[in-house]
């Protein structure tokens, strides 16, 4: 059964953490509320299952990654035009220190991105990220550590650690 007071609880408290996780993973922020939006939907539909998961909010999250990845895969013709046309600017309302993370973060693979914000961004032990992505733990040890080593070129000395931007990405800064 729904209780929609329950949902609604859930949402308020999570929406804005999961929306900058997948901003991180994705690069954009309309495609990360888009993602959100569909993924919180889902979650409504099955809310007496849901509800009853040790983390909802880790299935929201593992549900608008699996969103992305099927998209990804429907999206050929629109990376060939990025490709062609540029990248589209960043937020200019954004913080630029997140911007320059976010910038960083889409240079790398994916998988290797995914173990990183979940680890530094969402605060994910290992074990929880193998869970949640369904690999081993040395899996998830390998992606982050190749997805730091990644990461390192692109990020100057002025861009804050990511335990400092952590709070800010998840909301509470």
């Amino acid at each position: 059964m729904r209780d929609p007071s329950e949902f609604d609880a859930f949402y308020a408290g999570s929406v804005r953490r999961v929306t900058s996780h997948l901003y991180a993973m994705t690069g954009s922020r309309a495609e990360a509320e888009d993602l959100v939006q569909e993924a919180y939907t889902r979650a409504w539909q099955n809310w007496g299952k849901v509800s009853g998961y040790g983390d909802p909010e880790g299935w929201v999250r593992a549900v608008a990654f699996r969103i992305r990845v099927s998209a990804w895969r429907k999206a050929v013709n629109r990376a060939t035009a990025h490709r062609r046309h540029g990248v589209p600017e960043p937020d200019p309302g954004a913080n630029p220190d997140y911007v320059a993370i976010i910038a960083a973060l889409r240079r790398i693979n994916p998988q290797q991105r995914q173990a990183v914000v979940l680890y530094h961004l969402v605060g994910l032990s290992i074990e929880q990220i193998a869970l949640e992505t369904g690999v081993a733990v040395g899996t998830v040890k390998a992606r982050l550590s190749r997805g730091r080593q990644a990461l390192a070129p692109h990020l100057s000395d002025a861009v804050p650690a990511f335990p400092s931007f952590a709070k800010e990405a998840s909301g509470h800064a």
